[in-house]
């Protein structure tokens, strides 16, 4: 039903119009994830706006959106709880460091080990997670402070106002793409809900329940330059180093996976090692000026991607844009309504979410529609990452499981009176054990020929394999003669390894995954 509309063009107008329009979104998202952190809103408008700034200029995906995220701020919660925010500052710092080196050593490039189910799962579990954190916004404080979900007009005031803003963002573009839909519709609604006096949560009222704080506002200074206050000892790294090792992980799967969903939508591809060095530049700036870190956030880049934003411009501008509001313009921004960002997000979770994987459901194999619904599943109830690191161990180990099937051993017998054996497919570790099970040693004739012309030597598991071979023909007195293994297997072989015949000239030349060899 409604689209993202998608353009390759590049339009500094079009940047800067979306920039604003993200910069609007932005504030309530780093308010929350502040709050989710165990930290003050500045700490989390600081963080996206530095963040912001930083990757924008000097990412390697234009159009792409970093700041505070949720994924990284559950992970501070605890740091924080026990530490303080001090140390939360330190951590950031030295996850910027490890995010910079992750880059110099070109670790980007392993995104591409991801498989297309794990993507699809990776985006529609975001959507749904996008979908699930607008919820709150229907529910406020009651007497107790307890959140409870909206009653009466109140509710019906908020379903009509979203509705409203989704209307606009989908059919705006039909008549017009001068400007952004999405600014257009937030001014809109703002503008209906001040000149009607509508009972309508607001910015502000959202900022002063994060805090339970009736003069919480998000007005602030300049981000002041500071060391952490922190004791410079081996304890303190003790402390900060596992969180900051998990939050540069967080940060760079989140970041390059939306790098990749941004390069599929935009037919243009993104710098992976790039973005890494630009991210963890960020993280370590942040840290010094007093911000909770972040990533890439795919929903305010699909809402730049949606609403035009395609150069630096537009992340330059949101960062620039949020640091004003927070500047100068906090009163006004603290007006508009919730339910007019929660209707840009729902456009954003409707455009995000893969519709089509439904459809393909029944195309795919069986194991790829698993990984689909596995990905998103722990998405939802866990976070990004882990949701990633399962989806790849499945897909590798379902990948494992059907190629040890395809290591095929057809026997014959030559005209020197001696048993061959020819092989078929890959040799590694799941298929090591079939390999072995197509070997009628007892019946062979004695002298054997096994040929490995068709075949690949993977790991050491499969050198095992070829070694167990081996003992098992002289166990029986009978000799064994192995045809066409790589130099590198020729140099693993212990038990085999006076058995090889070398063929200079045809033997196959590869690596093989192995520690032995390192």
């Amino acid at each position: 039903m409604f689209e993202l509309h998608a353009s390759k063009v590049t339009s500094l107008k079009n940047d800067v119009l979306s920039g604003l329009t993200v910069a609007l979104a932005l504030v309530p998202e780093a308010v929350a994830f502040a709050f989710v952190a165990g930290v003050e809103p500045l700490v989390g408008l600081y963080a996206a706006f530095m963040v912001g700034l930083i990757t924008s200029v000097f990412g390697g995906r234009p159009g792409m959106i970093s700041g505070a995220t949720g994924a990284m701020a559950v992970v501070m919660v605890s740091l924080v709880a026990i530490h303080g925010v001090e140390y939360l500052f330190a951590t950031v710092v030295l996850t910027g460091v490890l995010q910079i080196l992750a880059g110099i050593f070109k670790l980007g490039k392993f995104i591409r080990l991801v498989p297309h189910p794990v993507m699809l799962g990776f985006v529609n579990g975001l959507a749904i997670v996008i979908f699930l954190a607008q919820l709150g916004q229907f529910k406020v404080p009651d007497d107790n402070g307890v959140m409870v979900w909206m009653q009466g007009n109140q509710m019906f005031t908020m379903v009509g106002l979203v509705a409203l803003t989704m209307a606009i963002i989908h059919f705006l573009p039909k008549l017009t793409k001068a400007v952004p839909s999405s600014l257009v519709a937030i001014v809109v609604v703002t503008v209906l809900v001040q000149s009607l006096g509508l009972d309508a949560r607001t910015v502000v009222d959202f900022v002063r329940d994060m805090t339970n704080d009736p003069a919480a506002s998000i007005a602030g200074g300049l981000p002041q330059f500071s060391i952490p206050n922190v004791p410079f000892t081996f304890e303190t790294f003790r402390i900060i180093f596992p969180f900051a090792l998990v939050l540069a992980a967080i940060g760079l799967i989140e970041s390059l996976l939306t790098l990749t969903l941004i390069d599929e939508l935009t037919g243009t591809r993104g710098r992976g090692n790039k973005e890494c060095v630009a991210q963890g530049a960020a993280n370590t700036v942040t840290g010094f000026f007093g911000g909770m870190g972040g990533c890439a956030m795919i929903g305010q880049s699909m809402i730049n991607v949606n609403s035009g934003g395609r150069g630096r411009a537009s992340g330059i501008t949101a960062a620039l844009g949020l640091l004003a509001f927070i500047l100068f313009a906090s009163g006004l921004i603290e007006q508009i309504p919730l339910a007019a960002l929660v209707g840009v997000m729902f456009i954003v979770v409707i455009g995000t979410f893969e519709w089509s994987s439904f459809r393909i459901m029944k195309k795919v194999p069986k194991a790829d529609a698993f990984v689909i619904v596995l990905v998103s599943g722990v998405t939802v109830a866990t976070d990004l990452a882990v949701a990633v690191v399962v989806g790849v161990i499945v897909s590798a180990l379902v990948f494992a499981w059907e190629h040890a099937k395809h290591v095929i051993v057809n026997r014959t017998k030559d005209v020197n009176g001696s048993t061959v054996y020819e092989v078929n497919g890959p040799l590694f570790f799941g298929s090591v054990s079939h390999f072995l099970d197509q070997f009628d040693m007892d019946n062979d004739l004695d002298d054997v020929i096994v040929e490995f012309k068709n075949s690949r030597v993977a790991d050491h598991s499969a050198i095992e394999a070829i070694d167990t071979l081996a003992e098992r023909y002289m166990a029986r007195g009978k000799k064994l003669h192995l045809k066409h293994l790589s130099q590198e297997c020729l140099l693993l072989l212990k038990k085999a390894g006076d058995l090889v015949e070398v063929n200079v000239i045809e033997d196959p030349d590869y690596h093989i995954a192995t520690d032995k060899l390192g």
